[in-house]
């Protein structure tokens, strides 16, 4: 079976990163590898720690997975590891490598506005490192009580890259026989006063066409009962274009990583990075390359091109 990790503490964040992990599992049919991640005993540390403090410390970890596990709704399965690594980032990493999991998934930073992904200092590592996608729940997610997702979006951009995020969206999409919608965000902050409703026009048309284009490559892989969409959605600035969309309780999210990412890695690109703060919806960054085939298991897609988009 298939699996993401889940980087969970007894936090608000943690139980946020859980709820998202639950929502993937029922919409993907995914275990979920609960992970949380102690300090490495083995680096130097300012302050020495002694062998009754770190089996404490060891029994406390083991009891907040054993009851998060025991709180998963039926028919979740997932398993509770304990990982010791120099950061949480470095631990989850490491602990998606040896599960073999396809995401590792994170609640947002402490500074996030709620109801919005945010980061942290976690997620910003984790965003431009993973070899995996990484799933960024809003803060207060857990209180929304979504069981499974219901809607698809992906994100694309008009600049030529990486077509991964397209097809990704498209494979869970297609796997969970869920609506697909393909947004193309226009930010028109860049266009000066002269020629503006012109200028205006030429992006917004611009938009159109490169989203319509990315419909009729989603259309060759997706079946009959699958519904995609492309819509265009302008504003001054990115966070206006996505304050202009209609969304869904129950949506998630695709954006690709930046063409300066590593193939297979991702990095994330500064309009990522501001859908990222703006969308009030869980969030999946997508790396780059991405073969949509370990994303789905009761389809095949083809393998990716050069042809597509990321934010």
């Amino acid at each position: 079976m298939r699996s993401v990790v889940v980087g969970y503490l007894d936090t608000p964040a943690g139980h946020d990163a859980l709820a998202l992990g639950v929502a993937l599992a029922g919409t993907l049919d995914l275990r979920l590898d609960l992970v949380l991640v102690l300090h490495d005993e083995g680096r130097p540390s300012l302050v020495p720690v002694g062998p009754s403090y770190e089996r404490h410390l060891d029994d406390l970890a083991a009891g907040w997975l054993e009851e998060a596990r025991a709180g998963l709704p039926a028919g979740v399965t997932a398993s509770t590891h304990l990982v010791r690594a120099e950061t949480f980032a470095e631990g989850l990493l490491s602990a998606a490598d040896d599960l073999g999991a396809e995401a590792v998934v994170i609640g947002a930073g402490k500074e996030g506005a709620f109801g919005r992904p945010h980061l942290g200092s976690v997620g910003g590592v984790l965003v431009h490192t993973a070899s995996v996608g990484v799933a960024i729940a809003p803060a207060g997610f857990a209180g929304r009580g979504i069981a499974s997702f219901g809607h698809v979006t992906a994100a694309v951009g008009t600049r030529p890259g990486a077509r991964a995020v397209v097809d990704t969206a498209v494979a869970v999409a297609s796997s969970a026989h869920l609506p697909v919608r393909l947004v193309s965000l226009v930010p028109l902050d860049d266009v000066g006063e002269g020629g503006r409703d012109e200028r205006s026009r030429a992006l917004r048309e611009e938009a159109r066409q490169h989203a319509e284009r990315m419909r009729d490559i989603a259309l060759e892989s997706v079946p009959d009962s699958v519904d995609v969409s492309v819509e265009i959605a302008p504003g001054p600035r990115i966070g206006d274009a996505i304050r202009a969309l209609a969304w869904h309780a129950d949506e998630i999210v695709f954006v690709g990583s930046s063409r300066l990412a590593q193939p297979h890695r991702l990095f994330l690109g500064s309009v990522a990075a501001k859908i990222v703060r703006g969308v009030p919806v869980p969030l999946v960054v997508v790396p780059r390359d991405h073969d949509p085939r370990t994303t789905r298991h009761d389809a095949v897609l083809d393998g990716t091109g050069d042809e597509g988009t990321t934010p």
